[in-house]
C-alpha cells in the first residue's frame, strides 16, 4: 500500500525541485530524512515538510484505520513534482520598455510505500522475471494475379 502527501502552488521552479527529489527517490524514508535534513538546497526544507507528512499519513492509517504498516520498513517509492501555473510579471527594460518573464510553481508529490520482503532463498538479491517474448507469425502472401492474354 503506498501513502501519500502533496504540497502544491510552491513558489520554486520544477528543474530545482527536481534536483533534491532525485536525492532521496527508493531510500528509506529515515535516510531520506536525513539526507533532506542536510541539504543546503532551498527547496529542501519544504520537501522535508511534505515527506514527513506522508510518513504522517502511513501512520495515521496503521493506527486508526488499521492497517498493518511497520513505519521502519517504508521507502520512498515516489518522488515527483509537476509544473503549476506561471505568474507572468513585466520588468522594466532600457528606452522605456518591458521585458516579461515568468515566476514558476510546482506540485509536489511524494509517496512511500513498505519495503517488501525478500524470499529467504534468494539471499537478499530481488530477482526480475520476464515473461518469454511471444514468436511472430509470417505475414502470408496472397497468390499473383494471372495476366490474360490478348488476342
Amino acid at each position: 500500500m503506498e501513502f501519500t502527501a502533496k504540497a502544491r502552488f510552491v513558489r520554486v521552479s520544477p528543474q530545482k525541485a527536481r534536483l533534491v527529489l532525485d536525492l532521496i527517490k527508493g531510500q528509506r524514508v529515515e535516510q531520506a530524512l536525513n539526507t533532506l535534513a542536510f541539504t543546503k538546497k532551498g527547496i529542501a526544507p519544504s520537501v522535508l515538510k511534505v515527506l514527513r507528512s506522508a510518513v504522517e499519513n502511513a501512520n495515521y492509517l496503521s493506527q486508526e484505520k488499521g492497517f498493518d504498516v511497520d513505519l521502519d520498513r517504508l521507502i520512498v517509492s515516489r518522488a515527483i513534482v509537476n509544473e503549476g501555473p506561471r505568474m507572468k510579471r513585466i520588468r522594466p527594460a532600457p528606452m522605456g520598455r518591458a521585458y516579461r518573464y515568468q515566476r514558476r510553481m510546482s506540485h509536489i508529490e511524494i509517496a512511500v510505500a513498505e519495503k517488501s520482503t525478500v524470499a529467504a532463498g534468494s539471499k537478499g538479491k530481488e530477482e526480475v522475471v520476464v515473461a518469454p517474448a511471444k514468436k511472430k507469425t509470417a505475414a502470408r502472401k496472397t497468390a499473383p494475379k494471372k495476366k490474360v492474354a490478348k488476342k
